[in-house]
């Protein structure tokens, strides 16, 4: 299978500065999204997306060549990640290349390996849109989660109501940032939020760490430093 794994790493970040490159446990923040990457396709078939120079080299000083420099249009605050992935395959079908699958890879997941990926892709055929990574959500929205109704009363937010205890609840997910496996057919007619034909693969919530906040980071940090994760150096 002819993949494309894209890593999108715009410059701009409110919530950490300049996470994507910030050092994470004795490497930069991308690297670990490398490294996952490395483990399923060739450095050329593998896009770093970003817009900013910094980052670039980084990555290159890492012997990851960037093909293009994303787009001014594609870096601001309100470009999506759809029309960055459409960008990186178009470039690289332009240039005669196959692409079966495109494998988005977030760099702000740094404890997803590259055998969580491989176990993704083994879930992926051509007959659904997507593999995309998920845990089990904490907030069960048959037990925990609740709606105002037009009264102001609290009802819960899915089923009767009637399980006593979580564990007896049907399992319910979320996407973790982690993984997508696309196809790329259904990534040229439809944003990734109208797919209906997606298959999921569950990982664990150590594993699922997204960054997003300096709280997320620190409780990155903590689980290196406490050994609840061992990144590979």
């Amino acid at each position: 299978m002819k993949l494309l794994v894209v890593i999108p790493a715009r410059g701009g970040s409110k919530g950490i500065p300049y996470k994507n490159i910030k050092p994470l446990g004795g490497k930069p923040l991308i690297y670990y999204t490398i490294d996952a990457a490395r483990c399923i396709a060739d450095d050329a078939r593998i896009c770093l997306s970003t817009d900013d120079e910094k980052i670039i080299k980084t990555v290159q000083d890492y012997g990851l060549a960037v093909p293009f420099k994303r787009p001014a249009s594609l870096a601001t605050d309100t470009a999506g990640t759809y029309e960055v992935l459409l960008h990186a395959l178009d470039y690289y079908e332009q240039r005669g290349e196959l692409i079966d699958a495109v494998v988005l890879l977030q760099a702000t997941s740094p404890f997803r390996t590259g055998r969580h990926v491989e176990e993704a892709l083994k879930l992926y055929h051509a007959g659904i849109d997507m593999v995309v990574s998920v845990k089990e959500t904490d907030s069960n929205p048959y037990f925990v989660c609740f709606e105002e109704n037009s009264e102001g009363f609290l009802h819960i937010s899915k089923g009767d109501g009637n399980y006593m205890r979580r564990q007896d609840c049907p399992p319910v997910y979320e996407y973790n940032g982690a993984i997508y496996v696309i196809n790329p057919d259904s990534l040229k007619s439809m944003p990734l939020s109208k797919f209906t034909k997606r298959v999921k693969y569950v990982m664990d919530s150590e594993s699922s760490l997204d960054l997003d906040t300096m709280t997320d980071w620190y409780l990155a940090e903590y689980m290196i430093n406490a050994g609840v994760i061992v990144p590979q150096l």
